[in-house]
């Protein structure tokens, strides 16, 4: 992977294919590798004409850590994503953002709407608005000295998670224990470009799906049916769903 300075911060990403580009945001505890190239969407996008685009968030992966809370805000990640366009020269992009990336992916919608051309949320439904619950246990379950001490199901899922990403636990304890902005309805509702709401029928974590599309009046809504939060982000459905989308939108 490659990297950049931005704002200060060293952010790495990876840049292959050709075509229009498509920018890929990753949820919490993963990375570009983990959330994009293992599960083959980078594969997949390449080989229908596109420019891939995927960076390690700040706290993450390849990508420099910190143990800063206030530096994990989404509106700031989002500028991250921001500064790797202008750093490419890439004036807009069609943005892919699963759980967390989603969240960053709305902020950076709203800020900069004459970036993006279209957008789908993936893995994150009504609770993109509601917010997350449960920060606090997740965070703790990062910090706690073993596996074993952590209790929570759900923490312990995202810890498991966390070591087999070879993830900085601290780092990721600091972004759960950062600003938990919770992205505006009214700003989510006066979006003009189409968006795809794409979330697991069985999808505890990210909330519905369909209640969120409704928020939105260009979205459309994709039922990856049977996936939880983690099993949909490689689904066959969800490739083919978003395949569909950016072949469809203007």
């Amino acid at each position: 992977m490659q990297t950049f300075d931005s704002g200060g911060v060293r952010i790495a990403y990876l840049d292959e294919g050709e075509g229009e580009p498509i920018l890929l945001i990753h949820g919490f505890a993963s990375n570009a590798a983990t959330n994009w190239v293992d599960p083959r969407w980078v594969k997949t996008l390449t080989e229908d004409g596109r420019r891939v685009i995927a960076l390690d968030n700040r706290g993450h992966g390849q990508s420099e850590k910190l143990y800063d809370p206030a530096r994990y805000g989404a509106p700031e990640m989002a500028e991250d994503a921001i500064r790797l366009l202008n750093h490419l020269g890439i004036d807009k992009v069609d943005v892919l953002g699963y759980s967390m990336g989603a969240r960053i992916a709305a902020f950076l919608a709203i800020a900069h709407p004459e970036r993006v051309r279209s957008i789908v949320f993936g893995g994150l439904g009504i609770n993109m608005v509601r917010g997350m619950v449960g920060a606090g246990p997740l965070a703790a379950a990062l910090e706690a000295p073993r596996l074993e001490d952590v209790t929570n199901d759900t923490a312990r899922s995202f810890r498991v998670f966390a070591e087999q990403t070879k993830s900085d636990l601290k780092a990721l304890a600091a972004c759960m224990r950062g600003p938990r902005e919770k992205v505006p309805a009214d700003k989510l509702g006066a979006l003009t470009i189409p968006v795809l709401v794409a979330v697991g029928s069985k999808d505890v974590i990210g909330g519905s799906g369909a209640a969120l599309a409704e928020l939105i009046p260009n979205a459309q809504f994709l039922e990856i049916t049977d996936r939880d939060h983690m099993k949909a982000v490689g689904d066959a459905r969800f490739k083919q769903g978003v395949l569909e989308f950016l072949a469809s939108r203007p």
